[in-house]
């Protein structure tokens, strides 16, 4: 698919981006490029082929969920204004 220059502008208009007039045939190329490339993808025969959602077959190496720190809720709150049943109580500020 080859794009004409007034497919360009429009797409410029649309994606609110300004080009310059020299640089429309450039623009013009690059685009047309991608499309034929799409169109060359969309070619190919993909029935029974499983989507995937990461191209490689890697598993995530997980830690042991283990505490790491300390419980410091009591001192913590101790400095703040209001709390209640370990929690913050702040001032309502939407009715």
């Amino acid at each position: 698919m080859s794009l004409t220059r007034a497919d360009v502008q429009k797409i410029a208009h649309l994606a609110r981006v300004a080009i310059r007039e020299e640089d429309i045939p450039l623009y013009a190329d690059n685009l047309s490029n991608i499309l034929a490339l799409v169109e060359q993808m969309e070619a190919v025969n993909t029935t029974g082929v499983a989507p995937l959602a990461h191209p490689l077959d890697a598993v995530q190496r997980l830690r042991p969920d283990a505490v790491g720190e300390v419980d410091q809720r009591e001192q913590f709150q101790a400095i703040a204004p209001r709390t209640e049943d370990g929690l913050y109580l702040v001032p309502k500020v939407i009715e």
